[in-house]
């Protein structure tokens, strides 16, 4: 894990020292090395977070000893050790104990075909000298990001935003982007970013650059094809666990200490209890827990997460960011982020990678993906009670109503889910009716898909996936750890175990009412049945009462002395109500106004 930058200069040589300068702005996701490689108009940078193969031999930009083909590369190939088997059979000859030695042979062997073989996590760049190109591909699911900008004199891409604000005249906003939060929370829905002129490599998709030319070329070469999936419950639920826990043995391949977030709730307990089991027989050590405890009683889950570390025998270290700990990282979570986001919570995941990286955890398991591959989430019930109903008429649906009742789901979000996020029409206008203070209210495109999937859980698990809910997780995991030099793991996101999931039946996966129906019964002989059969979700959520109405004061200040926000609210509107506005509209106001201040964003 690692964080990487390029540049390619269409008018002539690039500078090294800028090369140098823009590469050393993410030194904190690298921290045990810097490399940079400049050849004519093109520059490789790389900041290291050694992993796998610590010596100097796995230093980056790395080159083929045999031919002109070099790689900056973040992130982690977990099939490394049979890919480089493999290879070997080939006629490979490798020289370091490195997955990037592989990486870069697998692509010299199979070209863009490559990218079908990892199991892993990556954003790369590998620069062709054989054909002068540079060949830049993300991962299947965006676990790791790839920012690129695009001029008439340069190409240059980082791992994060800030290494491209110098190749943009100016920082500013995407007025698209900022209504869509302001509405309703929603980020990381497009592949442009909030900068105008800084965008994403989309998941799942590779970039080759000419270099002579500059002209770019980028195709997808994944997608989430569906198939048919199995039936049987009993065979679903042991090739679930089977599928979780070889996610698991191979995200504990690593050089360096490895442990788990745990927040108590359902994935992160069964990743937890699946890891200590197999890191127990390779290491004298206890498997590392890391659990953030809200001092908020309505979403402590300090009591479950306990009863994982007790049972599996967990080293179990805690948090507990207090409001003054919020009040005064505010600033720093944004500039950490680079781009507004929804809630306090993050605050929480946040000490979580600090504490690991304190304690010498330098690899952090999470449980992240677990509820869009599996259906963890209440509106996916909307779909799964018509789909009862199409089946067996009222008699059905009825029956259905009141199993997810039993299990726990109260009625009124039944009925909100049913009735209403599936109509574009009258979520568009609650939010008019709701946000009069805004100049534009309009709901967000991706959300009107959405609502047009309502009625088809596994499309709606794609969007999800692909869109509404996932990259949002993924830059806040990415950017929260690797602020610390921390690299986090997501067996979840195995990509064997996220077709299987969602090639499962409607019906499988919630089952009798019950959420993730097969991981419970996968897991219930390994975890408590109190949290196996748990009902309530929280994650590592924040005190946001607390925290928010103590800030309230400072945000409103914030917000009405903001030159970016008024081009998007009737501020005089906002200073009359602003402490009358619900808790998440009162945050993301205060949000852009911070963001626009920490990075001196202008309006377009």
């Amino acid at each position: 894990m690692c964080g990487i930058f390029g540049l390619l200069c269409k008018t002539g040589p690039v500078d090294a020292t800028e090369v140098e300068r823009l590469t050393d702005l993410v030194a904190h996701r690298g921290p045990d090395g810097r490399g940079v490689r400049v050849s004519g108009n093109v520059g490789l940078g790389h900041r290291r977070l050694a992993i796998i193969d610590l010596t100097d031999d796995g230093a980056q930009p790395m080159r083929d000893r045999r031919l002109p083909v070099w790689i900056t590369y973040n992130g982690e190939i977990y099939n490394y050790l049979e890919l480089r088997a493999e290879l070997e059979a080939l006629g490979h000859v490798f020289h370091t104990a490195s997955d990037t030695e592989v990486l870069l042979a697998a692509y010299i062997q199979w070209g863009e075909g490559c990218l079908d073989r990892f199991n892993g996590m990556w954003s790369f760049a590998i620069h062709d000298e054989r054909d002068n190109t540079l060949f830049c591909a993300r991962d299947r699911f965006g676990v790791k990001p790839f920012y690129y900008a695009d001029t008439a004199t340069r190409f240059a891409f980082g791992s994060e935003i800030r290494q491209l604000l110098p190749f943009v005249d100016r920082a500013v906003a995407d007025d698209d982007l900022v209504r869509d939060f302001l509405v309703c929370g929603l980020t990381d829905h497009t592949n442009r970013t909030f900068f105008k002129g800084i965008e994403k490599l989309p998941a799942g998709h590779w970039m080759r650059v000419d270099v002579a030319t500059g002209r770019i070329r980028i195709e997808r070469y994944y997608s989430l094809a569906a198939r048919g999936g199995e039936t049987n419950e009993d065979d679903v639920a042991r090739s679930l666990r089977d599928l979780l826990d070889d996610a698991t043995r191979l995200r504990l391949r690593s050089d360096v200490r490895v442990g788990t977030c745990l927040s108590g709730g359902l994935d992160s307990s069964s990743v937890a209890t699946l890891a200590a089991r197999r890191y127990a027989s390779a290491s004298n050590e206890r498997f590392f827990a890391i659990t953030a405890v809200s001092e908020q009683a309505s979403n402590n889950e300090e009591a479950y997460a306990a009863q994982i570390a007790a049972k599996s025998g967990l080293n179990w270290l805690r948090t507990k960011p207090s409001y003054q700990d919020f009040a005064s990282a505010a600033t720093t979570l944004l500039e950490v982020q680079e781009e507004p986001f929804a809630g306090p919570s993050i605050m929480m995941q946040y000490e979580v990678m600090k504490t690991a990286r304190s304690n010498g955890v330098i690899v952090l398991l999470d449980g992240q993906g677990g509820d869009e591959t599996l259906l963890g989430y209440h509106r996916y019930y909307a779909a799964w009670l018509l789909d009862h109903f199409h089946r067996a008429g009222l008699r059905g649906f009825f029956s259905a109503f009141r199993g997810a009742m039993q299990a726990g789901v109260p009625p009124r979000r039944l009925l909100m889910y049913l009735f209403g996020a599936n109509s574009a029409g009258l979520r568009a206008a609650f939010y008019r009716w709701r946000y009069t203070f805004l100049k534009d209210p309009s709901l967000p495109e991706s959300l009107r898909r959405f609502a047009r999937q309502t009625r088809d859980a596994r499309q709606m698990q794609v969007l999800e996936i692909t869109e509404t809910n996932l990259p949002m997780l993924l830059r806040f995991e990415d950017k929260n750890s690797m602020r610390f030099g921390v690299e986090t793991r997501l067996p979840f996101l195995d990509y064997r175990f996220v077709e299987f999931s969602l090639n499962l039946p409607t019906r499988l996966k919630l089952n009798k009412g019950w959420a993730k129906w097969p991981l419970r019964v996968a897991m219930e002989d390994l975890l408590p049945a109190s949290i196996s059969w748990r009902k309530d979700k929280i994650g590592f959520a924040a005190p946001d009462q607390l925290w928010l109405n103590r800030h309230s004061p400072a945000m409103f200040d914030k917000v009405i002395n903001s030159a970016l926000l008024a081009r998007y609210v009737d501020m005089a509107a906002v200073k009359r109500r602003f402490h009358r506005f619900d808790l998440g509209m009162r945050w993301r106001l205060y949000c852009v106004a911070l963001w626009g201040e920490c990075f001196g964003v202008e309006a377009s």
